[in-house]
């Protein structure tokens, strides 16, 4: 067999292994080297290539891709610096959690550091941030080398999708040519086994009864507990949570991101405003739990995090199936390494009776309604950006997607996106919390929803502003939610933001871009909403006409950090502290 055939067929093999195991989504960027890889994934009827010319924009799309449809996908691109630039998504991916599968052509051995074209060191170049490297043997066709590609292929989608799931990097050398035989015969052939050469199942961690013995004695006679749910939660135990919740009655502590803000579930326990609460001074001595069990990442409210970190509480279990040490916080008492709709399912058999309901889980309940009543009345009467955040919850329709930009919008979110029996879908990179590759992640997600809307503040959109290509080549639906304060919002409420001298050139950064030319550019529309009349209007047209729509909505830096803090105000004026003492 020529080399072209023995190319041919050992790519052939990788490439059928991996629809065999459901990798059915593959992000191609053009490049020379990758050429058999991308053209054989083309091939097969099972494979959707999605092309994306920039590779870091491409490695955002397939990370949003992935987020949500919770199965791996997969990066193709060329040699060279073309695998550089997914490194921004290969850490965020490693973070979060996210499988992605990254497949980089290579140059053969004999033309690695000896100045060849197009030719650098790709060893292990994500470091730690891939869960596991290879570089592939050079493509043969013999029985041998065909059992060893299929074999990997099968490692690698097993290794992303299992707990912590993250990135792989597969790097294969190929020589020349690189033009693949697509008329060879048996091209897809798997003559051993009917299926795929190597299958793998994952089964839920669970612990012993006598650890759970010892959870139930921390816990059985405790009335002041928290639940706290962050980000990464599986929607399968969002249920098991809640029915442990009302089994203890430990108040839930909702990240946005946790899914447990909206849907059908009952909410009773659900407190979606602690980040506004929190701030109260005085008021954080009064909620001190004794117990907290928390599941998920880590939630983004800032005030929640410094509330764990004033006190040495009786015991705080992290349940996390995939065994991670997610505790910035550095109060951990126990790490629970268990599959958390499980936990949540068996530990009511260790505590007895279930618990009524008592001053602990009313003082926060009350305090949560007093909160939710006064931010929604100081809304009612303003346009700024965390209103934007109340309306959007309002306008979007049932089974869509949020995905919700780093810094100020998720923040934003956190305070203001409440509790809805509305079932909507909550995305946001919090693995690394950068600000890159947003517009390409939320295009991403939108291949798997009909409507998904994107809010982002101006500098992460022009960070990643090509991303917008994904939604001209592809068809997608995406409506862009564009906070144009002209720069840096976050740094406005932060302690730099009193150095006047340097604050603007340094951290305000505005750029003055009129981002229309941008909808222009990539067949997009573009409206302006100076009022909430006209951001209803303008979304609601979105949702009809499908494609891509650019809403902007422009404030100013300094009037958002003053209605913030007057918004802020008003909750501490109607916190009465003496109801809350005991």
């Amino acid at each position: 067999m020529d080399h072209t055939n023995q190319l041919t067929a050992y790519v052939a093999a990788f490439v059928d292994e991996l629809a065999k195991l459901g990798v059915n989504h593959v992000v191609v960027s053009p490049g020379s080297r990758s050429t058999p890889i991308a053209m054989l994934m083309s091939e097969h009827e099972k494979i959707k290539v999605h092309l994306n010319i920039d590779e870091r924009s491409a490695g955002f799309f397939a990370l949003g891709m992935a987020k949500a449809k919770n199965q791996p996908v997969a990066l193709v691109c060329t040699s060279g610096t073309a695998a550089a630039n997914y490194f921004p998504a290969v850490v965020e991916a490693y973070y979060s959690r996210v499988p992605l599968l990254v497949i980089t052509a290579d140059r053969p051995h004999e033309l690695r550091e000896v100045g060849a074209p197009q030719a650098i060191n790709q060893q292990y170049l994500f470091s730690h941030y891939a869960k596991w490297f290879v570089d592939t043997a050079l493509p043969e066709a013999t029985e041998e080398p065909i059992r060893y590609i299929r074999t990997l292929a099968g490692r690698a989608v097993s290794l992303s999708a299992s707990g912590p799931k993250g990135p792989v990097h597969i790097n294969m050398p190929l020589r020349e040519p690189i033009v693949p035989n697509l008329s060879l015969e048996n091209l897809w052939s798997l003559h051993e086994r009917e299926n795929s050469y190597v299958s793998f199942d994952e089964g839920k961690s669970m612990l012993s009864s006598q650890a759970f013995e010892h959870i139930g004695q921390f816990i059985k006679d405790e009335t002041k507990g928290l639940i706290i749910c962050g980000d990464q939660l599986n929607s399968e135990d969002k249920q098991a949570i809640v029915e442990l919740s009302d089994y203890l009655q430990f108040p839930i502590i909702a990240d946005p991101l946790s899914q447990m803000r909206s849907g059908n579930h009952d909410k009773d326990l659900i407190i979606d405003t602690y980040d506004s609460f929190l701030k109260k001074e005085g008021i954080q001595p009064l909620l001190k739990p004794e117990v907290v069990i928390r599941f998920g990442a880590m939630p983004v409210s800032k005030g929640l995090t410094l509330f764990l970190k004033a006190y040495e509480l009786k015991a705080v279990f992290v349940v996390d199936e995939s065994n991670g040490w997610r505790d910035p916080t550095l109060r951990s008492t126990h790490m629970i390494q268990c599959n958390e709709g499980l936990f949540a399912r068996e530990l009511p058999k260790y505590i007895g009776s279930k618990k009524s309901s008592n001053s602990w889980s009313e003082k926060w309940i009350e305090l949560n309604k007093q909160v939710k009543d006064s931010l929604k009345a100081s809304l009612q009467d303003k346009w700024f950006e965390g209103s934007i955040v109340e309306e959007l919850s309002k306008l979007l329709p049932a089974n869509s997607a949020l995905f919700i930009g780093n810094s100020m919008p998720i923040r934003d979110v956190d305070s203001f996106f409440f509790a809805t029996d509305k079932k909507l879908h909550l995305f946001a990179n919090r693995g690394a919390n950068g600000i890159d590759g947003v517009v390409s992640s939320a295009l991403g997600v939108s291949t798997e929803y009909e409507h998904t809307v994107l809010l982002i503040g101006d500098l992460s959109f022009y960070h990643d502003l090509n991303g917008l290509l994904a939604a001209k080549m592809h068809n997608l639906n995406l409506t862009v939610v564009l906070i144009n304060n002209d720069g840096g919002g976050i740094f406005s409420f932060l302690p730099q933001s009193k150095e006047e001298k340097h604050f603007e050139f340094l951290f305000g950064t505005p750029t003055g871009l009129q981002f229309e030319h941008a909808a222009n550019l990539y067949a997009g529309t573009f409206s302006r909403a100076y009022t909430a009349g006209e951001f209803h209007d303008a979304l609601k047209a979105s949702f009809k006409e499908g494609g891509l729509h650019i809403v902007e909505v422009p404030t100013v830096r300094t009037e958002n950090v003053e209605m913030h803090r007057e918004i802020w105000n008003n909750v501490s004026q109607v916190i009465n502290l003496s109801k809350f003492e005991e």
